[in-house]
């Protein structure tokens, strides 16, 4: 049995922070805000996994308001959301995503991050996608001011 979910996150591009997506820090004049590492990459990957698992979202496991997750690193947090969906007898099977941002441009970045991605879920690297767009200057991304991020996660019923 397979399953699929969706999951989306945004954050804002603020001075003095750096820019993580998918657990890969990227040379940038600003990076993201958030109370965690703010990864939008890896937030939205891990509300894709919950989703397909019927198991809520990121903000019911891992909470802004709990300062244990102050300064967290997102790549941990898609660590213990696999372990979690492990434990419910779930396996991730593949995770596509978008990643919309201005700037920079992530072609450069698209495979370090989607080999770390892959080793994080326990997958091949061909089972994870990192794709990228602009906002072609409209909204708030295409004004520079955040960052967006969709996925897709298929996930697999382990258990007989």
């Amino acid at each position: 049995m397979s399953r699929v979910g969706i999951g989306y996150d945004v954050h804002r591009l603020v001075e003095g922070r750096p820019l993580i997506l998918g657990g890969v820090e990227i040379e940038h004049e600003r990076g993201l805000a958030g109370h965690s590492d703010a990864d939008v990459l890896t937030h939205a990957i891990i509300d894709a996994l919950l989703g397909a698992a019927a198991l809520g979202d990121i903000g019911e496991h891992f909470p802004d308001t709990d300062p244990r997750y102050a300064g967290a690193d997102s790549i941990g947090l898609l660590e213990a959301t696999v372990a979690l969906l492990a434990a419910r007898g779930f396996a991730p099977a593949n995770v596509d995503t978008t990643v919309v941002l201005e700037r920079p441009r992530l072609v450069p970045h698209k495979e370090p991050i989607r080999t770390r991605l892959a080793a994080v879920l326990g997958l091949e690297a061909g089972a994870v996608s990192v794709k990228a767009t602009r906002g072609e200057e409209l909204g708030f991304v295409g004004r520079g001011e955040g960052v967006a991020a969709m996925a897709v996660a298929t996930v697999i019923f382990t258990q007989t």
